[in-house]
């Protein structure tokens, strides 16, 4: 694009001469910078608060497989310093927070570059194992091929059961796809598995990635800039809404393991090797294992942890919404409530103009907006209700 003198501006750029943010500060009352207009903010909380506290059905264990496009339109500049670099920052912290959120999930990781899709990683549990093998991969070169990524995904994803939910993410960037074949049997091979396609592109909308999309029950969306990427990538962090048709109820055998007993030397399963001390016992065939959640790599139990299964509880029963009160020093009744329950910061200034908080509808306790957003995303438990326990 282009500014009013004619000179072409990029992503990064475009937002400091359209906002103009630095004429929107001021000072607040401890002499730290606050922006004039919290409006624009304020809504993106509450919208994204009160889509994740709908109560509806959804898949708690998932095998995910993030598709990342490492083709030579990963090197654009249009996102600084890089597409790729861009794509590694957020990629690390989408699979630290899938897995705050997803504890009992797994991810994998495949890569498209030179018109072939390479799995980098198989599915499994750990964070750490996952960004070091993509870390030590970022290279762009090539064409990028959605069918192959799609074929190699769905040759993995159709052989997992019945109760796991089957998804794709896929961080595209480039304007084309170099198929070998039709992409659209690829296309109904991946509907007919029941595997669920998402995209976030990079560059522009493109009509396969939707088709993709729309085949399969996934969502399609394309990043304005780095801020705007970040928030689509997280979006896909919750467990998403359980398709009707596939929502079968089924029980799954689970194994509570034990801490190894410190100093014991044992081997162990996942890397077949000897170590000193701590990991977990497996209570059906007693191999060892490191961390938690996993598969057992001998009998092939799922190993869980009793907070795993209490962080995955809170998707399925969220916190109601909080009631959004002005606050109008008027009001005798809002007089009674003058600080956040929560962190205890002053919600009415004497003189200051009106703004925003919310109530707890069952316990009537006000806190302030950081607060509700902490409470609804992070925390799941309204401290109000919990201290009349």
């Amino acid at each position: 694009e282009e500014d009013e003198d004619g000179n072409v501006l990029d992503a990064w750029e475009r937002a400091y001469a359209d906002e103009r943010s630095w004429e929107t500060l001021q000072e607040d009352e401890s002499g730290l910078l606050r922006p004039i207009d919290n409006k624009s903010l304020q809504h993106a909380q509450y919208r994204r608060r009160i889509r994740a506290s709908v109560r509806i059905q959804k898949g708690l264990i998932r095998f995910l497989y993030v598709v990342i496009d490492l083709s030579r339109a990963a090197s654009e500049m249009d996102f600084r310093p890089s597409r790729m670099a861009v794509v590694a920052k957020q990629v690390e912290a989408f699979i630290r927070e899938f897995f705050d959120q997803n504890p009992l999930s797994h991810i994998g990781l495949i890569t498209i570059k030179d018109g072939v899709a390479q799995r980098l990683t198989d599915l499994g549990g750990s964070p750490d194992t996952h960004i070091k093998a993509f870390l030590s991969k970022l290279e762009c070169s090539g064409d990028s091929s959605l069918q192959n990524a799609l074929d190699l995904v769905h040759g993995y994803l159709s052989q997992i059961p019945s109760y796991g939910h089957r998804e794709v993410l896929i961080l595209y960037s480039a304007l084309s796809t170099c198929d070998p074949g039709d992409i659209m049997e690829t296309i109904q091979k991946c509907k007919k598995s029941k595997i669920r396609c998402s995209v976030v592109g990079l560059s522009a909308e493109l009509y396969i990635c939707k088709h993709i999309c729309e085949e399969t029950g996934g969502s399609y969306t394309v990043a304005l800039d780095e801020s705007h990427f970040k928030e689509l990538i997280l979006e896909h962090a919750p467990p998403p809404p359980a398709i009707a048709e596939f929502a079968v109820a089924n029980l799954i055998k689970m194994g509570f393991p034990q801490r190894g007993a410190e100093g014991v030397i044992s081997i162990c399963s996942c890397h077949k090797e000897a170590k000193v001390g701590g990991g977990y016992t497996c209570p059906r065939c007693k191999a060892r294992v490191c961390d938690l959640p996993t598969d057992c790599q001998i009998c092939g139990l799922t190993l869980v942890s009793s907070p795993h299964l209490a962080r995955s509880y809170h998707h399925l029963f969220p916190i109601a919404p909080f009631n959004e009160v002005p606050s109008t020093p008027s009001n005798s009744y809002q007089r009674l409530s003058r600080t956040c329950f929560g962190c205890q910061q002053v919600l009415l200034n004497p003189g200051s103009k009106s703004s925003l908080h919310a109530a707890c509808p069952k316990c009537k306790q006000h806190f302030c907006l950081d607060c509700d957003i902490y409470i609804h995303e992070s925390l799941h438990n309204c401290p109000g209700c919990e201290s009349l326990r």
